[in-house]
């Protein structure tokens, strides 16, 4: 996992190539923790690692439905406003039952998901703004899929970034550090649960 984004040749590469960049930051902020400590919420913020890495999941699963759905809607939930708004809060929370291990998984699956639509989906496809949505604006009728994508890359460098300092009050360890350690592992040859960064 290099410091820096490779080197692209098109604008559906860029749009690959730095998603896939943030993701991996979550691999790299979440090295070498235990469960505890990604549970830890050693900051003035309520946020944690894990709930961070819960959160990057669950955002690139609502976001890139809109994607594989474009330019249709995804299916609407059912649900009350309250039980989607309870399990939107618990998204950022890493529950007692819940591992790193297993989170990382989770997130890699996601990842692997949201980069097969970036590759695939139509970029100019229009995604509906749901209207039912109180901070979503009602004089857009439409986003692209494009803007959608660039959407999802800066929430996952806002959200890497506040790993990043989450992690440093854990244990003092700063991004740089940890790609190293995380390249390593690597390349001796280790396998994490959620296969390769």
């Amino acid at each position: 996992m290099p410091a820096l984004a490779p080197p692209v040749a098109d604008e559906r590469s860029a749009l690959r190539e730095f998603m896939a960049f943030h993701q991996s930051a979550y691999f790299a902020v979440a090295y070498g923790l235990t469960d505890e400590q990604a549970r830890s919420t050693p900051t003035v913020s309520a946020l944690s690692v894990g709930g961070l890495i819960k959160h990057a999941t669950a955002m690139q699963r609502t976001w890139m439905a809109r994607v594989a759905a474009a330019p249709g809607a995804p299916a609407k939930d059912p649900r009350p406003f309250d039980a989607i708004a309870k399990e939107f809060a618990d998204q950022h929370v890493m529950r007692p039952d819940e591992t790193l291990a297993g989170l990382l998984e989770a997130f890699a699956a996601r990842n692997a998901e949201s980069l097969r639509l970036v590759e695939t989906a139509d970029l100019d496809a229009a995604v509906p703004v749901p209207q039912d949505i109180p901070w979503f604006p009602k004089n857009q009728p439409a986003w692209s899929v494009r803007w959608v994508i660039l959407h999802v890359i800066n929430e996952l460098a806002r959200h890497a970034g506040h790993a990043d300092i989450i992690r440093e009050s854990i244990d003092g360890a700063t991004m740089y550090e940890l790609i190293a350690a995380l390249e390593r592992w690597e390349i001796e040859g280790w396998v994490t649960p959620w296969g390769k960064s």
